[in-house]
């Protein structure tokens, strides 16, 4: 179909209250606004100034009101445990209302905080709805977190209660977490007043008499009783949640997430951004420690009135490259959303495709990637073997939801690989270079998004508004940072090359390091690659590139090496001084999949460097110390 993206960009453009006055009809409020958009309060203005709602009435007990109460809301799959659950929405609701009972109890009330430190498992999700419906403030912690990087997030948010578990599951090996949640409490300055804690059959744990209470026996009692808890009505403008940035260091940076816009934008999104429609199947394989779980594991989903999976497992070996076409099939999603590195992944131990060919996925429709540059080569092969549209977008965790992206919605625009293709309605997102000038079209510059930012984007970070203003705000007035380089081209496509910190410079040249990795990911016995800038005496920076090998290369890699030299010499030619190439076994990611490229090159430049807090497997960077010291005593 003919795609409406111009049109509806533009009359967002010509009145945006009205704009999104009309997109907030989709949600209940128990009272609405006096202003759709006040620009007096906060730090740039607030969304919804006046109104009333509850995040979990919109969410869950409308749908079991509004003829929904025996659709599935939401399927729990872990190929890790073996173990799948399956709750409607009516199932949801009475798994919520009694966890809400329990914390109420507990003596949480409306703006107490409550930290989830939680695994991937069907609780997790009925605890950040329960918080809201008690109008109270969630922040999940990665499950697994260091207990220090735990303290911290505690010390931070005052939490009333902590929600936990007695273990994570990762292939092959079980995570405790009562001992880090323990060693977080006696670290903090903070104490929690009570932890209720679930006990998986896996691995089960002590509890600490006075303090925790056990999850399963409390919720039981408060199902047992039939304690009703009515959904409490908050202000548009209250907090949601906070969730903590990954990989911070220090002080780590609270992103707050209000209640009425950020609803309004979800259900927005769904429908619009992303083609799906209530009562349909949707997957976003991510965490619900990041914002993508928050977001598109379970807000936006329940909403919109559609059924939610809940993923405990990976994309390979557990059992196999094919996992994802076995939930897609078994499950009958119409849409993924999940990180590039996820079908790098996939590409790299099933490079022909096999196992696609093994499922039904009659009912797949798109296939959306986000979290870190998708590199047209994993666009394209996953095109070829799905045999269906692959979307590239772009986010923050910021801005809760896409800021640039091809709208299937809206109908579909040309594909350009290597852009997310358009700014979606909300934002006005521009180029502009260091000194805060406008740049032209197609030069590489400084991504920022004019001000005020759309509904469902963060109004601050917690107790932390100057920090905000200096992060975000004040280096391009009127403008938001997003941190990220890029450009725009003709038609108004964006390109997002590298986060600022990755352009490097040679010898005086700023040089992408997204670009160079585009090209090593054309070589085709590559599957994964990332690209640093090392220090050099002679040019202040050169680019090294590391490259992980399909599955079964038995090349040698000397010459695959000199292979990938020679293809960005003539890809990008001599300025890019690209000469070094090191061939590892696996890049250093965080649990979301993000490359761990700063750390990368702190190795690199024999600098000092601190273990980051995110990072899936610590022992791969012995693997690059070592593969770089090899490299060394070589040449």
């Amino acid at each position: 179909m003919a795609s409406r993206y111009h049109e509806v960009y533009a009359r967002w453009k010509a009145d945006p209250d009205g704009f999104w006055a009309e997109a907030a009809e989709a949600i209940d409020w128990s009272r609405r606004w006096d202003k759709v958009f006040d620009g007096d309060q906060g730090v740039y203005g607030r969304w919804f100034t006046g109104a009333e709602c509850n995040t979990c009435w919109n969410a869950v007990d409308r749908h079991v009101e509004g003829g929904r109460a025996d659709q599935l809301a939401l399927i729990y799959d872990s190929p890790i445990t073996g173990a799948q659950a399956k709750y409607t929405y009516a199932e949801l609701k009475a798994e919520v209302e009694a966890l809400a009972a329990v914390l109420r109890e507990q003596g949480v009330d409306k703006g107490d905080r409550v930290i989830i430190y939680m695994p991937m498992v069907p609780q997790a999700v009925f605890a950040m709805l329960a918080c809201a419906r008690l109008g109270a403030v969630h922040s999940v912690v990665f499950g697994g977190f260091a207990a220090k990087e735990l303290a911290t997030r505690i010390d931070d948010s005052t939490p009333k209660l902590i929600i936990s578990a007695s273990c994570g599951i990762e292939p092959g090996r079980i995570v405790p977490y009562k001992p880090l949640l323990d060693g977080a409490i006696a670290l903090s300055r903070h104490k929690p007043e009570r932890c209720v804690i679930l006990q998986r059959e896996q691995f089960s744990c002590d509890l600490i008499e006075g303090r925790d209470v056990d999850y399963a026996e409390a919720v039981d009692a408060a199902k047992t009783a039939g304690t009703a808890v009515p959904c409490v009505p908050v202000a548009a403008t209250d907090p949601l949640y906070i969730l903590y940035t990954s990989g911070t260091t220090g002080q780590p940076k609270g992103v707050v997430r209000d209640n009425g816009g950020h609803m309004v934008a979800l259900k927005w999104s769904m429908e619009n951004e992303y083609g799906v429609k209530p009562g349909e199947v949707f997957w976003a394989a991510s965490d619900v420690g990041w914002v993508v779980g928050h977001s598109y594991i379970v807000y936006a989903p329940l909403l919109h009135g559609c059924t939610t999976v809940l993923f405990e497992g990976k994309p390979v070996g557990t059992p196999d490259a094919g996992t994802f076409w076995r939930v897609i099939s078994e499950h009958g999603v119409v849409a993924l959303f999940t990180a590039p590195t996820a079908f790098r992944a996939i590409k790299g131990q099933d490079i022909e495709g096999v196992f696609v060919k093994k499922y039904d996925l009659s009912k797949f429709r798109t296939l959306f990637l986000a979290g870190e540059r998708a590199d047209p080569e994993t666009i394209k092969w996953a095109e070829q073997k799905l045999e269906r549209p692959v979307i590239d977008h772009w986010w923050q965790t910021e801005t809760g939801y896409p800021i640039s992206q091809n709208p299937v919605g809206l109908g579909q625009l040309p594909v350009k690989y290597g852009s997310p293709a358009v700014a979606m309605p909300g934002y006005d997102v521009q180029v502009l270079d260091d000194a805060g000038h406008p740049v032209a079209r197609g030069t590489l510059g400084n991504v920022v998004i004019k001000l005020p930012l759309p509904p469902g984007c963060f109004p601050t970070l917690w107790q932390a508004e100057e920090r905000f203003r200096q992060a975000y705000l004040e280096e391009f007035p009127g403008y938001y940072k997003t941190a990220d380089a890029g450009y725009i081209d003709d038609d108004g496509y964006l390109f997002i090359m590298a986060r600022t910190d990755d352009i490097i410079n040679v010898a005086g040249h700023r040089l992408s390091t997204g670009g160079m990795e585009e090209v090593l990911a054309e070589h085709p016995d590559v599957a994964e690659c990332a690209v640093i800038g090392i220090a050099d005496a002679m040019k202040g920076q050169i680019p090294c590139g590391f490259v992980v090998l399909n599955a079964g290369i038995e090349r040698d890699h000397g010459e695959i090496e000199k292979e990938i030299v020679a293809l960005v010499r003539e890809r990008i030619g001599p300025v890019a001084a690209f000469k070094m190439v090191v061939t590892i076994k696996r890049l250093p990611k965080t649990r979301s999949g993000k490359i761990l490229r700063g750390t990368m090159q702190k190795i690199a430049d024999h600098e000092e460097w601190k273990m980051p807090a995110t990072i899936d497997d610590p022992a791969i960077l012995d693997e690059i110390t070592t593969a770089l010291r090899q490299r060394s005593a070589a040449v």
